[in-house]
């Protein structure tokens, strides 16, 4: 608990000091930090595709470096909430809203039971606007430790209150999607869709991708897509691992819980609705 309350301390000061396009994807390293620390620590042996995984990561978080733009940090809340309220990002901000009601309040009770990207949407949009709002707050902390005050800029307590809400309904809805499918399935289609769209939202409120050649975006482009691959194989690899091998006894119990040998004392067989296999 420790090390992950350093670690999302380490990842609020990078936010300050690079743009979103190049620390966003760079969270795909914990992934391979996790694979191999259990393979060491806890004895969880990595797949050959597991290790094309690993290195996919590695090479497009290397591409995604080499190619990054340069940051340009505001001088003032004030020059964020510019930012903020350009035409393009209103724009934005008022699509995704409009998504993510649609979703809570006509589309949740009808499929977030079976689709899997209900709840990771509204994950996926309230985490764009997080990161954003993140970034702005560290800036103005930032400016505030070097003696240029910006707590008494009500755009400051505006941009904290948007980071409260929308981690709150983040973690929530992402708790939802946890509790009703599988993580192995979770874990990377929310990876996939919080970087693109946080990507797409810095990119339009702090233009990351301006004074960047075309050959440069195209780079970084592929460079989050070579990740992208590396986090689904990494994720597949752990999901066949966790499977129940083939041939071992397994009883299926009114067609939904599972058990195996060990809990066959839990088992009383009274009805012609129980299976064996």
């Amino acid at each position: 608990m420790l090390t992950m309350i350093v670690g999302e301390i380490a990842n609020f000061v990078a936010y300050v000091y690079a743009p979103a396009v190049l620390v966003t994807p760079l969270g795909a390293l914990s992934i391979i930090v996790s694979a191999v620390l259990a393979h060491f620590l806890l004895k969880e042996r990595i797949r050959k595709m597991g290790i094309v995984g690993c290195v996919s990561c590695i090479v497009g978080s290397v591409v995604i470096v080499i190619h990054a733009p340069q940051e340009h940090t505001p001088n003032s809340v004030q020059e964020i909430w510019t930012l903020a309220t350009q035409p393009a990002f209103l724009i934005y901000v008022a699509a995704a809203m409009s998504i993510v009601l649609a979703l809570i309040l006509h589309f949740e009770a009808r499929y977030g039971q079976t689709n899997i990207l209900i709840y990771l949407a509204v994950c996926s949009f309230m985490g764009s606007l997080t990161v954003v709002s993140i970034k702005a707050v560290g800036i103005a902390i930032k400016l505030t430790l070097e003696g240029i005050s910006q707590i008494t800029y009500p755009q400051t307590w505006f941009f904290v209150t948007v980071v409260a809400i929308c981690v709150i309904t983040q973690l929530n809805y992402l708790n939802k999607a946890l509790d009703t499918f599988n993580a192995a399935i979770v874990s990377p289609v929310y990876y996939v869709m919080f970087t693109t769209l946080t990507i797409i939202a810095s990119a339009i409120m702090f233009k990351d991708w301006s004074g960047q050649n075309a050959s440069s975006i195209a780079s970084e482009i592929s460079g989050f897509i070579t990740v992208i691959c590396g986090t689904i194989i990494l994720h597949a690899t752990r999901e066949q691992e966790q499977a129940p091998a083939p041939g071992s006894p397994t009883w299926y119990v009114g067609g939904s819980s599972t058990k195996g040998v060990e809990d066959e004392y839990l088992i009383n067989l009274r009805s012609s609705d129980y299976l064996v296999q």
